[in-house]
């Protein structure tokens, strides 16, 4: 199914959504351009889930509106659905049923005709690298096999809008390299892509932009370099001859350069040190600081093994952003799980595509 690039994938503005007395979503604005990878970072209760589950016509925002590829998700839910694919944390197969089976039973509900659902599930199969497990019962999957299968099932119908939340939790890296190397494809085809994630590597990695939530409102947006270069634009980090040291090395540096103990970050064990520069309250550029942090520990008599300069990862982008603590609690419950998907999915093919499905048969 094709796609306007003129149309973004999903246009939010001023959603809100409250359970009793705590916000979940305190009025977000988000606009994802279509063909493109856009990854939703925030902590535990940030708003993630819930406005994942709002895109998906699973909740109902209390205020304000969303699109999904042009069409209002409250107004319209069965034909965003008929045209959106959701991936969960939790895979929502048919442990009793082959691979085989759990596609085509998903396939038969969107709409498809037996021969067409047969075409697409073997085409997905070999697609996502479980074609030779076809036949077998899914409870003898790994579990990174059953995380593809579930994305297989989500792209039965060729949705041109995919939702993913936190697809490689509990992965192993090859079964999360696996699963990126079938997304980078289908973006090479043109679907768009929402990721929430747990893996920070993966946004700077493969997200045309990043959007972090806290406390329900997105606090910054950008590329995964624009980020970076909010929090600092370089990071010191030192590492001592004498990981004992690290205590006094950490008061020193914070009398010396006016920072906070808090913003300098002790790896336990290893005596390295690292630090923002250019952060609030600290030297303005990076090479001063590195310089004057390598002269206060030396004249205390603290032995220094390396020392350098680089850019700030997206990790220490996102701590710093976020104040590295949780957000709200959001008491919609479980992320949206593969049945969810398959249910709302099918449900809005039925009501969307009766018409095209009755022309297959």
């Amino acid at each position: 199914m094709s796609q306007s690039k003129t149309v973004p994938a999903v246009e939010a503005v001023g959603v809100a959504k409250n359970f009793g007395s705590v916000t979940a979503l305190g009025g977000v604005d988000l606009t994802i351009p279509a063909g493109t990878i856009t990854a939703l970072l925030g902590p535990n209760g940030a708003g993630k889930t819930t406005l994942v589950r709002i895109i998906a016509t699973l909740t109902k925002p209390d205020r304000g509106q969303v699109r999904g590829l042009g069409i209002d998700v409250v107004q319209a839910p069965a034909q965003v659905r008929a045209r959106v694919g959701l991936t969960g944390q939790y895979v929502g197969l048919d442990d009793a049923l082959n691979g085989r089976d759990n596609l085509m039973l998903i396939g038969r509900l969107t709409g498809l005709n037996r021969r067409a659902a047969q075409t697409r599930a073997v085409e997905l199969a070999e697609m996502l690298g479980v074609a030779d497990a076809l036949d077998r019962a899914v409870r003898t999957y790994s579990g990174g096999m059953r995380r593809r299968l579930d994305l297989a099932a989500s792209l039965m119908t060729r949705p041109p809008l995919l939702v993913l939340d936190e697809p490689t939790t509990g992965l192993d890296p090859a079964s999360r390299q696996q699963l990126w190397e079938a997304l980078a494809g289908l973006r090479a085809d043109g679907t768009t892509m929402l990721l929430t994630t747990q893996y920070l590597e993966e946004a700077d990695r493969f997200a045309d932009a990043v959007h972090v939530l806290r406390h329900g409102k997105i606090i910054a947006s950008g590329t995964s370099g624009q980020l970076k270069d909010k929090v600092a634009d370089r990071v010191v980090q030192i590492r001592l001859g004498r990981p004992a040291d690290a205590a006094a090395a950490v008061g020193l540096l914070a009398i010396g350069l006016s920072l906070d103990e808090g913003q300098i970050k002790v790896e336990a064990g290893s005596g390295q040190l690292t630090f923002a520069a250019g952060a609030d309250n600290t030297a303005a550029d990076g090479a001063d600081a590195l310089l004057e942090a390598a002269a206060t520990l030396r004249s205390a008599g603290i032995a220094i093994a390396d020392l350098s300069l680089r850019q700030p990862s997206l990790d220490e982008a996102f701590l710093a952003l976020t104040g590295g603590g949780a957000g709200t609690d959001e008491p919609d419950g479980a992320p949206p799980t593969g049945v969810q998907a398959t249910q709302a999915q099918a449900a809005g093919a039925q009501a969307a595509g009766a018409q095209a499905a009755g022309a297959q048969s």
